[in-house]
C-alpha cells in the first residue's frame, strides 16, 4: 500500500474499554501486514512499555508512544510524521477506552489523539453476552464526539455462527459501518498477564511464536483489505515543526542496563541521548560487570522476578556502588531506583542490591502509585534547575521502607512518588525516581544528562582494569 504526500495511511485500534482485545488485534494486524511485505509503523497511545515491545516485534519497526498529556500536540504530530517516514501504513493502538482520559475535559484520550492525527478508528468490541445491544453501544460511541471517525468494528469473543450473524446485522444495519473482524473465543489467543498488563516481550522466551500464532489464527478473522481501505482514508495531519534545539555533540559514553530485568525504555529517550552526543553501551545486569562509562541509565522493568540473579551478580553491584561514590552520573527510574536501594524484599525473601540509596524496597500486592505525574523541581540535583515543571507517569507495586535521610528533587502536584508526594531521590550525582519521563515531553533531560556526564568525566578517577 503506497502513501502520498497528502495523506498518511493509518488507523487507530481502540475499544469501549480496556481488555477488549485491541492489543491482540493490533499485534495480529502488524504481523499479518509485515508478512505480506507491508512496512508497518506501530504506535501506542499513552505511557506504556509493555504493549509497544510486542507491537515492535510484530511489525519489525520500533514502536513509538504518542501522548498529548506528556508532550505538546506539535511534538505528537512531529513524532508521528518522523516515525512514519518510509512506512506504508500506521497502526496506532489506543489505551483503555476510546474516550477515557486523565481529566474530565477529554484532553489526552485516544479520541483526542485520533482527531489530532486525523485518523479513522476501528473499534474492538468484546461481544460476550451481547447481541443487538452492540448497536446501541457502537452508535453511542459514534455520536458522543461526532468529529471522531469510527469507521469499522472488530467483533471479539464471538460464541458461534448465530451469535456472529446477530452482531453483524446489528452493527451494519443500525450503525452504518462495516464489521471488519470476527474473532471467536480462542484460548490460544490469551497472553500472559501481570499486574501492569501483558508480560513484556523480552522476558518471554516464546514471544516470537506467540506473535506467529496470533497472526496465523486471526488472518482469516480479520478483513485485511477492508481495514487497509479504512486506513487509506486517513487525512493529512497539519504540518508542524519539531520542537528540538540544536545541541553540540558532547561525545560521552553512557551505559544502559537493558536486558530481561530492565526493559522499559522509550526509543525517544535513547535517541535523545545519542542526539546530545552520547555513545550508548548496553549492559546485562545479570551477567556483566560495569564497563568504563561516563554515565549510567537504569530504566524500569520487573526486578522482582530476577532478584536471585541480580543479587548473584555481586561484581556489577559493587562496581556500580563504587562508581557512584566516585561521582558517576546515574539516572534511574522505578526498577532502577529499586536496584540502587539496599535490598528488595518479596514473598518473604530479602535480596541485597547496590546499596547507595539508604532504604529498602518492599513489594506490595496493591499499587502504590499508578497514573500520570505532574511535578515541580524543588530540590538541588545534578540534572534539572529548580522551578522546572515536568510531566511523567508512575506504575509501581513497591514502596521504600527503613529509609534514612532521603533528599528529594521533585514535589508532586499529581501522583504519589516515593513518599507523600515527594520523588526524585538525590545522592551525589544520582537522580532516582518512581516517575518515568519521556524525552519528547521533557527535552531538558537528555541534554542535561549528557552534559553532566561530560563535566564529571574530567573529575572522576579512572578505575583500574580488573
Amino acid at each position: 500500500m503506497e502513501g502520498s504526500e497528502n495523506a498518511r495511511p493509518g488507523v487507530v485500534i481502540s475499544a469501549p474499554q480496556g481488555r477488549s482485545g485491541k492489543t491482540v488485534a493490533s499485534i495480529a494486524l502488524c504481523s499479518i501486514l509485515a508478512k505480506r511485505g507491508c512496512s508497518v509503523q506501530p504506535f501506542k497511545k499513552g505511557p506504556d512499555y509493555i504493549d509497544p515491545s510486542w507491537l515492535a516485534a510484530a511489525a519489525g519497526r520500533s514502536c513509538r508512544n504518542l501522548d498529548p498529556f506528556l508532550m505538546s500536540e506539535g511534538i505528537v504530530l512531529a513524532s508521528f510524521e518522523r516515525a512514519c517516514s518510509g512506512a506504508d501504513v500506521a497502526i496506532v493502538e489506543g489505551a483503555m477506552g476510546l474516550y477515557d482520559c486523565p481529566d474530565a475535559d477529554g484532553y489526552g484520550s485516544t479520541a483526542h489523539l485520533a482527531r489530532l492525527l486525523k485518523l479513522p478508528v476501528v473499534l474492538v468490541v468484546n461481544t460476550t453476552r451481547m447481541t443487538g445491544s452492540i448497536a446501541a453501544m457502537v452508535s453511542g460511541y459514534q455520536h458522543f464526539e461526532p468529529d471522531v471517525n469510527i469507521a469499522g468494528v472488530i467483533l471479539n469473543n464471538i460464541a458461534g455462527s448465530r451469535h456472529e450473524q446477530k452482531l453483524v446485522a446489528a452493527v451494519e444495519g443500525r450503525c452504518g459501518i462495516p464489521v471488519v473482524g470476527k474473532i471467536g473465543r480462542h484460548s490460544d489467543l490469551d497472553m500472559a498477564q501481570r499486574h501492569l498488563g501483558h508480560v513484556p516481550f523480552p522476558e518471554n522466551d516464546g514471544s516470537a511464536s506467540i506473535i506467529e500464532r496470533i497472526g496465523r489464527r486471526l488472518e482469516a478473522s480479520l478483513d485485511i483489505e477492508a481495514i487497509l481501505k479504512i486506513a487509506g482514508g486517513a487525512r493529512s495531519a497539519r504540518n508542524v515543526r519539531a520542537e528540538v534545539l540544536a545541541v553540540p555533540p558532547c561525545k560521552v559514553t553512557i551505559g544502559v542496563m537493558r536486558d530481561r530485568v530492565f526493559s522499559f525504555y522509550y526509543p525517544e529517550n535513547l535517541e535523545a541521548l545519542r542526539e546530545a552526543g552520547a555513545e550508548l553501551v548496553f549492559i546485562d545486569s545479570l551477567r556483566d560487570r560495569l564497563p568504563e562509562v561516563d554515565g549510567l541509565y537504569i530504566g524500569g522493568g520487573f526486578p522482582e522476578f530476577f532478584l536471585k540473579e541480580l543479587e548473584a551478580n555481586r561484581g556489577l553491584r559493587e562496581d556500580t556502588a563504587a562508581a557512584i561514590e566516585a561521582g558517576l552520573p546515574v539516572y534511574a527510574e522505578c526498577a532502577g531506583l529499586m536496584y540502587l536501594c539496599r535490598a528488595i524484599s518479596w514473598q518473604g525473601q530479602r535480596h541485597e542490591m547496590v546499596g547507595v540509596i539508604p532504604a529498602e524496597v518492599e513489594l506490595t500486592k496493591r499499587p502504590q502509585g499508578h497514573g500520570y505525574v505532574e511535578a515541580d523541581v524543588t530540590g538541588n540535583n545534578s540534572l534539572f534547575p529548580k522551578g522546572l515543571g515536568i510531566k511523567g507517569h508512575e506504575f509501581h507495586h513497591s514502596r521504600l521502607v527503613k529509609s534514612e535521610g532521603l533528599e528529594f528533587a521533585y514535589r508532586l502536584r499529581r501522583g504519589h512518588g516515593v513518599l507523600e508526594g515527594r520523588d526524585g531521590i538525590v545522592y551525589r550525582n544520582v537522580l532516582a525516581a518512581y516517575t518515568h519521563l519521556h524525552a519528547l515531553g521533557t527535552p531538558e533531560w537528555g541534554r542535561s544528562f549528557v552534559s553532566l556526564a561530560q563535566r564529571e568525566r574530567k573529575h572522576r578517577p579512572v578505575r583500574a582494569a580488573s
